[in-house]
């Protein structure tokens, strides 16, 4: 970094942010709210006006960019990508972000909902952030950090590389994606139009960390089938296929086996959706675990609680399904350790910790690696997301800036 270059990072996103992006899980179009393309069509402007000319929005909702390359030297192609959807937990419209200057280390009372309180004992991550400026909601919607601090982030990058044209570095192509809150992220990516050899996700939390793992995940549907009768006249004919699901989920462990009982490298299984009537009844899974072997596990498991359910009602039956998700990205990245390597250097010059991390979830990363785009999650300070308490540190979102300036530049000199 030159000492002059003055960040736009900050005020980015807080321009990204005020802009409702949200993605809707029951949509089926693509993306899964034209108002993403909002954001979209402005990434676009503003990377013309850097002089990107390649920049365009296509009819997917996902901006493609180039930044030259500034060497001569055969240097291999890298993505940076975000995704600019915020997440349909908690609503993104009318966002009001505010700068809290100088953080003091006290709870944070948001002033739109004065019930809405980060509590530091809740959010430890919030005691080294003290002298920091944070960034939140007023209380009433998500912030979206998640992930426009790592669009702004990249953003940023591409200020900075195409006004520092004396910084060496190899082609750089740059992708937004919609709907990766959904799982949709990737679904209709051009990777032969992206054209790069290896990418980074800019959608991490704490600073310094460097995400190289994630779960593996499958989706479940198990559907229980009952008998119908008229309720007057159902003595020993009746089979009411909601209980037989209440009966199933009861069955399920309460001290594991889920979310809120597991931690660290622990896998669960998930019911997230259900729906039903006396005839069928449906609930929704989702299975994760670090180990891709070990969901069959889970799932066979699962599978023997459904059969104990029905076999508690004469005359019920069910059906179980599966379907892949995404793949823990540590089965690919494995093979190509210089790209761990490369952002280590890359830290270390910027002066920040590295901190290799696995991810209890999945992004868009996940996905890229398999379909030919080794790609890993480098850290934007996003913390607390899905809900009114988010928040973001600018520092941190300044320290990824520059972990990305050094890092195009470790790749060049590696080359």
């Amino acid at each position: 970094m030159t000492s002059d270059y003055e960040y736009s990072v900050a005020s980015r996103f807080l321009k990204y942010v005020t802009i409702d992006t949200q993605s809707d899980p029951h949509s089926n179009s693509f993306p899964s709210t034209e108002k993403q393309k909002d954001l979209s069509r402005l990434l676009v402007e503003e990377l013309q006006q850097m002089g990107i000319g390649d920049a365009h929005l296509d009819e997917h909702g996902y901006v493609y960019a180039t930044i030259p390359a500034t060497t001569d030297k055969p240097v291999p192609v890298i993505c940076f990508c975000s995704h600019v959807d915020t997440s349909s937990d908690c609503s993104g419209a009318g966002v009001r972000p505010i700068v809290h200057q100088n953080f003091d280390g006290k709870d944070i009372v948001l002033p739109d909902d004065p019930a809405q309180v980060i509590l530091v004992r809740q959010h430890r991550y919030l005691k080294k952030k003290i002298g920091e400026d944070i960034i939140t909601a007023s209380g009433t919607t998500l912030l979206g950090a998640d992930d426009k601090a790592g669009v702004a982030i990249i953003m940023d990058l591409a200020q900075y590389l195409t006004s520092h044209p004396a910084v060496k570095h190899g082609a750089i192509k740059i992708l937004f994606t919609p709907d990766e809150e959904i799982g949709k992220g990737v679904d209709k990516v051009d990777m032969k139009k992206l054209g790069a050899d290896f990418g980074y996700t800019l959608d991490g939390g704490k600073r310094g960390t460097y995400t190289d793992e994630t779960f593996s995940a499958n989706g479940v549907t198990v559907t229980f089938y009952g008998v119908s009768a008229h309720p007057g006249y159902a003595k020993g004919k009746l089979v009411n296929a909601m209980k037989v699901a209440a009966t199933f989920l009861e069955l399920l462990p309460k001290d594991t086996f889920s979310p809120e009982t597991t931690e660290d490298r622990e896998g669960f299984v998930h019911p997230v959706q259900m729906e039903g009537t006396v005839e069928k009844a449906v609930v929704h899974f989702i299975v994760r675990d670090f180990d891709t072997a070990t969901l069959a596990l889970h799932e066979k498991r699962l599978e023997q609680f459904a059969r104990q359910a029905i076999g508690r009602y004469e005359g019920a039956n069910y059906q179980f399904e599966s379907r892949e998700q995404y793949r823990n990205m540590k089965d690919v990245l494995k093979d190509y350790p210089q790209i761990g390597a490369h952002v280590k250097e890359a830290m270390k010059r910027a002066d920040v910790e590295f901190r290799q991390d696995s991810a209890r979830g999945g992004t868009d990363g996940s996905r890229l690696s398999f379909m030919g785009l080794p790609c890993p999650d480098i850290f934007t300070g996003e913390m607390a997301f899905h809900g009114k308490h988010e928040y973001v540190s600018i520092q941190d979102m300044q320290k990824s800036v520059d972990v990305l300036i050094h890092l195009v530049q470790v790749w060049e000199e590696q080359s």
